[in-house]
């Protein structure tokens, strides 16, 4: 009720309670809860007799810059990776499609003019292209909105980047996607110019990057970051592709070679009859493949042929705690040429399930980042104290060389194990931060005077912030502990 979720509270003469519940997302991925929790208060009441909840969602307002053709759209949500080839546009059409399946209205706008990946990955339903007054009225699949150059021009194009800008302006200006929640940007792989034309000329809400597990692909990921950075635009998950085949851990066994085995030794025996031992071999057999069965029945064995990922540095360097690992699975790929989504084909498979649970990330974050309230802690240096303030939610102060010296980058922790490498008595105490500043919404990124550069993300502050005051309560009541043991001692003496 305080954040002004509940709206349109009626009570009829019979006793029943009604209302809307007005969430920030019709994607909301805990509306269910919402709804039950409401039903639950209202019929715990003594006089009401019922509880009918009716869900609504928030108009997200575009910014007054956007093209004319957005101008209702209320999230863009670009999904982008640094080099081709790694599974950008299939992650970004079920993404797409996921989010349409909890009831979102969704578009797709295919942003690589040179290498149009949407009308192969997508078969629309009519693939006529018709105009709204002077607007081109985006294709359909089902209730999920497209548009790519490919559907108006056969085959990919072939301009410099300047007139590649101005055709994705007007893409973007004279597609009337009308009421939208999410408009998911399929982003051109790389990082210049076109790629920031676009940040900036589409207000782009939130970013996924999507990348392999290779290392090379760990290095493009810290480039998509800081170039999202640059356009003040916040990376709210990384989808890691390719990120391990799955092999069944099912023993393959050779029952026929098994079974002339078996029947050959028993032969050599004289005392066995040869229908006898044709039987015992049958037991033998059906025996063996029970076995089998049951040993690695439902188990699937990951072999990660690209190495282990990176995880663990995305969230301990980048504080990106939302990471998605697809398996190469050949049914995606089929999927992707047949021009219907996978998540269409296979709603119940596990891959399915990855996705599903990407959207509802991506509806969550893009849910704070749009209304929430919530203020990053605010880092500076006092010279004089020599100490680093925290403002914000959480205050506090650290010493510079305490926070140097929990650096978790790949210098100084060893990425496998996350084993210490730093020496913490190679940090002086006079070490001090040159400069602070923050790297998107979950990190800070400090350059300090020994010449060595850290990201921290802001929960390892807060953990920080908060292990300094229990210490300090800790100490404090011991202190309290020896002045009562001290008085005690003094009134018997």
């Amino acid at each position: 009720v305080s954040l002004g979720f509940v709206q349109n509270l009626q009570i009829d003469d019979s006793g029943v309670v009604s209302i809307d519940l007005c969430l920030t997302t019709p994607a909301c991925p805990i509306k269910d809860l919402f709804v039950q929790q409401c039903q639950d208060i209202i019929n715990g009441l003594e006089f009401t007799r019922g509880a009918q909840v009716t869900l609504t969602a928030q108009q997200n307002e575009a910014p007054t810059a956007a093209p004319l053709g957005m101008s209702q759209i209320g999230a863009v949500i670009a999904v982008s990776s640094c080099k081709g080839g790694v599974g950008k546009s299939t992650t970004a059409v079920n993404l797409a499609f996921a989010l349409e399946g909890m009831g979102a209205k969704v578009g797709i706008f295919d942003a690589d003019v040179y290498g149009p990946s949407l009308p192969t990955m997508v078969a629309v339903e009519d693939d006529n292209v018709r105009f709204v007054g002077r607007q081109i009225a985006p294709l359909k699949r089902g209730g999920v909105s497209l548009m790519s150059f490919g559907y108006v021009n056969e085959g990919s194009a072939v301009m410099r980047g300047p007139m590649v800008t101005q055709l994705l302006d007007q893409f973007l200006s004279l597609t009337n996607w009308g009421p939208l929640d999410y408009l998911i940007l399929d982003m051109p792989p790389g990082t210049g110019d076109i790629q920031l034309t676009l940040s900036q000329r589409l207000n782009i809400t939130a970013a996924v990057i999507v990348t392999t597990p290779q290392e090379l692909s760990f290095v493009d990921v810290e480039r998509g970051v800081e170039m999202f950075d640059t356009v003040n635009v916040p990376c709210i998950a990384v989808v890691e592709n390719m990120a391990y085949i799955e092999k069944s851990a099912n023993v393959e066994v050779d029952y026929e070679t098994l079974r002339d085995k078996f029947l050959q030794v028993l032969k050599e025996r004289d005392d066995i009859a040869d229908e006898a031992a044709a039987d015992v071999v049958n037991s033998l057999i059906d025996t063996v493949q029970e076995n089998v069965q049951n040993a690695g029945k439902g188990e699937m064995e990951e072999i990660r042929i690209f190495g282990q990922g990176h995880k663990r540095r995305l969230s301990e360097q980048w504080g990106i705690e939302h990471t998605f690992s697809v398996p190469l699975v050949s049914t995606i790929a089929k999927n992707g040429d047949s021009g219907t989504p996978f998540i269409l084909d296979n709603p119940s498979s596990p891959q399915a399930d990855t996705y599903k649970e990407l959207a509802k990330t991506v509806a969550r974050e893009t849910s704070k980042v749009l209304f929430s309230k919530t203020s990053r802690p605010n880092l500076s240096y006092l010279s004089e104290a020599h100490v680093i303030q925290v403002d914000g939610m959480d205050q506090g102060t650290l010493a510079p060389a305490e926070l140097r010296r929990e650096c978790r980058c790949a210098a100084c922790v060893e990425e496998l194990t996350g084993k210490q490498i730093l020496n913490p008595e190679s940090i002086p105490e006079s070490i001090r931060p040159m400069s602070m500043s923050p790297t998107g919404n979950y990190a800070v990124s400090v350059d300090w005077s020994d010449g060595h550069k850290s990201l921290y993300p802001y929960r390892q502050i807060r953990s920080m912030l908060a292990s300094k005051t229990n210490d300090e309560v800790l100490d404090g009541n011991m202190e309290k502990e020896k002045e009562t043991v001290g008085s005690a001692v003094t009134m018997l003496n």
